[in-house]
C-alpha cells in the first residue's frame, strides 16, 4: 500500500430517510455508499477520536451514538482488519453479502495474511 488515503463521509444519524429538500444537489443522488464502507469510515474516525482523547473510550462513543456497547465493539473491530482490506472496503463498489456480520470471521483472525486470504476468497466468491 503506498501513501495514506483520507476518506471523509457525512453521516446522518437521524431515523428515516432524508426528504428531497435535504438531499445534496450535486449529482450524487444516484450514487450510494455501501453500508460497510460507512461503518469502516466510522470505525476509523472513532478510533482517531479515542486515540487523540477527544472521546474517553468506546463506552462513551456507544452512549453518544445511542447503541449498545456490544454493537460499538462489533463496529470497532473493523479497525483490526489489515490496512489494505480496510482500504478495499472503503473504495470497492458494493459487493453482495459484504457486511459487518460476514466480516466478523475474518476480523477474528490476528494474522493479516490469513485475513487477506479469507477476504480474497470471499470477494472472489461474491463476484
Amino acid at each position: 500500500m503506498s501513501g495514506n488515503i483520507e476518506v471523509t463521509y457525512a453521516v446522518d444519524f437521524r431515523a428515516g430517510k432524508p426528504s428531497n429538500r435535504e438531499r445534496p444537489d450535486d449529482g450524487s443522488i444516484g450514487t450510494s455508499i455501501p453500508r460497510i464502507a460507512r461503518l469502516m469510515a466510522l470505525a476509523i474516525r472513532f478510533e482517531g477520536l479515542v486515540q487523540d482523547q477527544t472521546i474517553r473510550d468506546y463506552a462513551e462513543l456507544a452512549r453518544l451514538g445511542r447503541v449498545t456497547r456490544a454493537r460499538m465493539t462489533q463496529i470497532m473491530k473493523l479497525v483490526d482488519l489489515a490496512p489494505d482490506i480496510q482500504e478495499q472496503i472503503l473504495l470497492l463498489p458494493p459487493i453482495n453479502g459484504l457486511n459487518e456480520r460476514n466480516l466478523r470471521r475474518i476480523v477474528s483472525r490476528i494474522d493479516w495474511s490469513e485475513q487477506r486470504r479469507m477476504f480474497r476468497k470471499f470477494t472472489d466468491r461474491s463476484a
